[in-house]
């Protein structure tokens, strides 16, 4: 199973890295867009959505706002143009402010989970509010993902992943290794606190290693460490969240999709949690210092 998973696991970190660096923007967004449809078609399963019609609908709920956001300033430009006004250009960076409600959604998650466990998985939330949360999150991360390599580039959407798989990493050996008390075991039994130490560890020598590449002065560079192990603590509670869902469904893995791994939401799970932050922090960061 381990060489099945670390296989399967090499086969996708070397075609994202190639679709980071080769393909152009347009189709990674399209690439991320289909890997956050495969999710979401796993996440109506795991909210209890049976009818066939209704898990395409949900799928169509998705695409339509990713269009609206992909030709946010097309649609800008075509309305200034077909009405009396020229000052709609202006809105077109008000979707960087669309990031505030995923990270104080994530934050809350977290707190939550930590304070609480048997009170989230315990959570009895209707059908129709299970399809919200997924809508809202997985479009959140498939439009901080697309925006964080449209502003900042290939380096530093690649720097956000292999921070994230590094920190999935380290959480699973040293966990696996030293780990005896359970970060959550009502929720997931697997994950230990000592493999949290070992993730945050692991983001804050990811941040370190890159500040001293690029040469980031000392205030830069402890603003860049905080952000890469804040990033990380949040992801693990991120992989926590999905697996709540889970757990009320009353299944182990979201689908079937990845040999050794389970489904989509499966592998993804950090990710998503994670990039709205991720994406806010340099955001604003970059507007702090420019």
């Amino acid at each position: 199973m381990l060489l099945q998973r670390i296989l399967t696991a090499s086969v996708l970190a070397t075609l994202i890295a190639f679709a980071v660096f080769q393909l152009p923007m347009e189709l990674f967004s399209l690439l991320i867009a289909v890997i956050t449809l495969l999710a979401a078609w796993e996440w109506t399963y795991l909210a209890g959505i049976s009818a066939l019609y209704k898990r395409i609908l949900f799928l169509l709920v998705l695409i339509a706002p990713m269009l609206a956001i992909q030709y946010w300033t097309q649609i800008l430009e075509l309305i200034a143009q077909l009405t009396d006004w020229p000052d709609v250009r202006d809105y077109s960076g008000i979707l960087e402010w669309f990031v505030i409600p995923p990270i104080l959604f994530w934050i809350l998650v977290m707190i939550l989970i930590r304070n609480t466990p048997n009170g989230v998985l315990n959570l009895q939330l209707k059908t129709g509010y299970k399809a919200l949360i997924g809508w809202f999150i997985l479009l959140s991360a498939w439009m901080f993902l697309s925006r964080l390599r449209v502003l900042y580039g290939t380096e530093m959407t690649m720097y956000f992943l292999v921070l994230i798989w590094l920190a999935d990493i380290s959480a699973f050996f040293v966990g696996k290794k030293w780990g005896s008390t359970k970060l959550a075991p009502e929720i997931s039994p697997g994950k230990t606190v000592v493999g949290m130490y070992g993730a945050l560890v692991s983001g804050l020598v990811c941040a370190a290693i890159l500040s001293l590449i690029y040469g980031f002065q000392l205030m830069i560079a402890s603003d860049f460490i905080l952000l890469s192990v804040l990033a990380v603590l949040i992801s693990i509670y991120g992989d926590l969240f999905i697996s709540v869902v889970k757990r009320q469904r009353g299944v182990k893995d979201s689908g079937s999709l990845l040999p050794g791994h389970g489904g989509i939401l499966d592998r993804i799970d950090s990710l998503i949690a994670a990039i709205p932050f991720f994406y806010g922090c340099i955001y604003f960061v970059y507007r702090s210092v420019s």
